[in-house]
């Protein structure tokens, strides 16, 4: 008996960037599952999409979009596509769920507090605890705190979220991406980790004692190890991922390894969600010249860490 293709939901992303052609690409790509594209069917057409050329949930435009164009009249728009997609995966419906780009200051500029999709997916699913990881060039990359302002990423870093980002890490490593022993490195905070709390105690009074603890819980850390060597071969070879303190300490060097081929990937979720690891890319709307690489990859992981039939 052959085995059931899993079923993934693929939000078009904001009406006005690339999600939509990029989902338009997808007649041309040959996958393992079927794919189910949530968005106006209209709008999908006017950007490649052949008719029954992929499969469309039509969920229909709060407003006519033109593309390059930003209009929060479509911020309900963006949204309705991402708690279909969820409410769908809760349900079953639905093996995992795939994320086109979205614009965060436009939902905000329609009156809705939304800060990224990490942040709205855990409100929607009840998730006690997510994490926001990158895959590609062969590293994964996690972080302690995702889409917040520099000035606030210390007060952020407390020992009750770090164990629990560690926790949700290292059971999401073992049960999704089936890693049987993983290995964790960890990131300090300040440069060379603090030098003896000479330039910040946060690795003293924080990340220590959370690697200490979680040690003994049976998760193998290493850290906090200063993260202008972190990333050296040597070091990764030995590790499964790497828990950087901030957003922009990471992902700089994933995105380097793997810009237009790297995954988003939200751990701690009742189901699968990745994500494609560029924006909206306005300036590229419309033209027919966007790279639908990094969709692929985040569709193919997606398949890949879909509950088995």
């Amino acid at each position: 008996m052959a085995a059931r293709r899993p079923v993934i939901a693929l939000t078009s992303g904001e009406p006005a960037g690339i999600g939509p052609e990029l989902c338009a690409s997808l007649a041309r790509q040959p996958l393992p599952a079927r794919v189910v594209v949530l968005g106006d069917e209209g709008l999908l057409a006017a950007r490649g999409a052949a008719p029954g050329s992929i499969q469309i949930e039509h969920v229909p435009l709060a407003a006519p979009s033109v593309a390059g164009r930003l209009d929060p009249a479509n911020g309900r728009y963006v949204l309705a596509l991402l708690d279909r997609a969820a409410d769908g995966c809760l349900s079953g419906e639905f093996d995992a769920m795939v994320t086109a780009p979205v614009h965060k200051g436009v939902i905000n500029d329609a009156g809705f507090a939304f800060t990224g999709h990490t942040e709205y997916l855990a409100a929607r699913a009840g998730a006690a605890h997510v994490v926001m990881m990158l895959v590609g060039g062969g590293l994964r990359v996690a972080l302690a705190t995702t889409h917040l302002a520099l000035a606030d990423v210390a007060r952020a870093i407390t020992r009750q979220s770090l164990t629990a980002t560690l926790r949700v890490l290292d059971r999401d490593l073992r049960q999704r991406f089936r890693v049987e022993h993983p290995r964790i490195l960890v990131a300090g905070l300040n440069p060379h980790s603090g030098e003896g709390g000479h330039l910040g105690r946060e690795e003293i009074d924080v990340i220590e004692p959370v690697l200490r603890a979680a040690s003994a819980e049976g998760i193998a850390v290493e850290g906090p190890i200063p993260a202008d060597t972190l990333f050296v071969p040597e070091r990764l070879k030995r590790a499964d991922c790497v828990l950087a303190m901030y957003h922009d300490q990471g992902l700089p060097v994933l995105k380097y390894a793997s810009f237009g081929k790297g995954v988003n990937v939200t751990l701690g979720l009742p189901f699968v969600r990745t994500s494609v690891d560029h924006g909206t890319a306005l300036d590229l709307a419309g033209s027919g010249r966007a790279d639908p690489g990094s969709l692929l990859e985040a569709l193919q992981l997606a398949i890949k860490l879909a509950p088995a039939a």
